[in-house]
């Protein structure tokens, strides 16, 4: 069993959750609220469940600059040095690498090597295993999720791979990535070669791929030990680590925070899917069940909530239903919602906005947001 203290969690939080507009806005985004009236929002939930698994100063938090005191507001015990700030949004192979750096400039200081002359591959003190997750999933099972997560870090302990978490498809969905099963690792239960990763699919795609048995939804979830994904960084973004190697020795040191602000925003803008893992050669996934959901859209969260006979969802409201099926409603607290011959609607009040539109259109509403935002001013963002 991995000793704990070599354990560190990376939770990406800089997304403004645009697909949960109005109710997710650019200066409150959706990592940030309470969906479900628990008392505690997405992030505090994130952070929470991996407590027993990381010391919670070896939590890094990567987010947008204009987050950071919210997130010290939400996680109290966090220190300021724990939020790694971007000033600039650049998808997730940047922010992964920005925290990659940062443990080992962390690492580098605390047993005074020289990080420009370490020797990353021999020296038993620079060994380290990673955790990365988004601040936004929504887990039904935490102990099942936790017992997952322990198994997957004592994997990459010992093995030089990537891994990625995947689940098993309820239903041919469409808004999420896909990763083929190749043959399953010797000695390891529910571990298995990646064959292929498939971005999100049409309908029909999706449908075959839920048949076949071979292939799981990408969680987003990945594993990996410090000298791996750093291998695999500068084997496949050359470009990204050359940003960061160009004064080296000032991470992990007092000016590291001003250096990340200055050539932050010099990064290219790619995602690790696309940038390394699809490319990597040793790549694993970890089949899991622990009820996930991305909790990306607002069909997704239907999905999880209950629901009436008429398969409506209600959430924080009143509603009243007459001839109405599907439609999931989300009102500010003490509000009353009435839909008559309404079928499959999100219905959504938040801050002087009111969206309408159908459950099958909701992949739409990114650009809807873009659309709003340069009509109005950015008044409604």
């Amino acid at each position: 069993m991995v000793k704990k203290v070599n354990n560190y969690c990376v939770i990406m939080a800089g997304g403004i959750g645009s697909r949960f507009w109005p109710f997710s806005r650019n200066n409150r985004p959706k990592q940030f609220l309470d969906f479900f009236g628990t008392g505690r929002s997405l992030i505090q939930m994130t952070v929470d469940r991996f407590r027993s698994l990381v010391p919670i100063e070896n939590i890094l938090i990567v987010t947008n600059v204009m987050y950071k005191d919210m997130i010290l507001e939400q996680i109290p015990d966090m220190q300021p040095s724990q939020v790694l700030t971007e000033p600039a949004r650049r998808n997730t192979a940047p922010c992964i690498a920005y925290a990659t750096m940062h443990i080992k400039g962390q690492l580098c200081r605390h047993f005074g090597i020289d990080i420009a002359t370490a020797d990353w591959d021999n020296d038993p003190r620079l060994k380290a295993n990673i955790v990365v997750a988004p601040s936004d999933h929504l887990i039904v099972q935490e102990q099942k999720f936790i017992d997952t997560i322990r198994t997957g870090l004592d994997f990459v302990s010992q093995n030089d791979t990537l891994l990625t978490l995947g689940m098993k498809p309820t239903r041919p969905e469409t808004g999420y990535g896909y990763i083929q099963k190749a043959e399953p690792k010797e000695g390891w239960n529910d571990l298995f070669k990646v064959k292929t990763f498939t971005e999100k699919p049409n309908l029909e795609l999706a449908k075959v791929f839920v048949e076949s048995s071979e292939f799981l939804w990408n969680s987003g979830i990945f594993l990996w030990n410090l000298q791996t994904i750093s291998h695999a960084l500068e084997t496949h973004l050359p470009e990204l680590t050359a940003v960061f190697n160009q004064d080296i020795r000032k991470i992990g040191s007092n000016e590291e925070e001003s250096y990340i602000q200055t050539i932050f925003p010099t990064c290219p803008n790619i995602s690790i899917d696309y940038g390394v893992m699809e490319k990597a050669k040793s790549v694993h996934v970890q089949q899991a069940d622990f009820g996930w959901s991305d909790l990306g859209t607002w069909g997704s969260l239907y999905e999880l909530s209950d629901k009436d006979e008429q398969r409506n969802a209600t959430l924080k409201c009143q509603a009243a239903y007459y001839s109405s099926e599907g439609n999931v409603v989300v009102l500010p607290e003490g509000h009353l919602a009435v839909l008559k011959g309404m079928k499959d609607m999100i219905v959504v009040e938040s801050d002087k906005v009111l969206l309408i539109c159908h459950r099958e259109d909701e992949q739409q509403l990114r650009q809807i947001v873009v659309d709003i935002e340069n009509k109005f001013e950015g008044r409604y963002n």
